[in-house]
């Protein structure tokens, strides 16, 4: 088991538990100052219970170290995720902690809606989509709940705040892969 699939979730959980005013037991070891966290990164943290989607909150572009950005994220999925209301201490021993770094945002050219979908990589694609000041992003772990690159795109557009039958040649899309690291049940 790598270093990361064991440091990354515990990082964000122990950022929560701080949050929370939860008692620590000391932290992590050194190996939280690694170089590899002290490197800029980009990620998302993702809250679950039950299975059911309880927070998730993340950067899209790197420019902080990822340890912070782990932790800032964490507490935001948590705390501030204006879906939900702020997790609760008794919630947390429930509530299993997902972190996805995601590789640096490409630009994904295209000539049509339709050429737009038959691009798509479902399954390993996170997508950005933006038009004007809306933007939207789905991670690529939404592939399975939306399997379907129309209703996958429909979707993201619905996120935007854009009609989900909307298009328009100034609509641009970005594509991410992420590395993907959960708690051990």
């Amino acid at each position: 088991m790598s270093i990361e699939r064991q440091i990354l979730p515990a990082l964000a959980r122990q950022a929560i538990e701080e949050a929370l005013g939860a008692q620590q037991d000391g932290g992590l070891s050194a190996r939280h100052d690694a170089d590899w966290l002290q490197a800029p990164g980009a990620s998302f943290v993702t809250l679950t219970q039950q299975g059911r989607l309880r927070g998730c909150i993340g950067t899209l572009e790197a420019h902080r170290a990822l340890r912070i950005d782990v932790e800032a994220n964490a507490v935001a999925a948590a705390l501030h995720d204006p879906r939900f209301m702020p997790l609760q201490l008794r919630e947390l021993g429930s509530t299993r902690v997902e972190v996805s770094v995601l590789s640096a945002p490409e630009s994904m050219p295209f000539d049509s809606e339709a050429d737009a979908l038959a691009r798509l990589r479902p399954g390993l694609d996170g997508i950005v989509l933006q038009y004007g000041s809306r933007r939207s992003t789905f991670l690529p772990q939404v592939w399975d709940q939306l399997p379907e690159p129309t209703e996958f795109i429909s979707q993201l557009k619905r996120k935007a705040g854009l009609p989900d039958g909307f298009w328009h040649s100034q609509i641009s899309l970005q594509r991410y892969t992420v590395a993907k690291y959960q708690e051990t049940a």
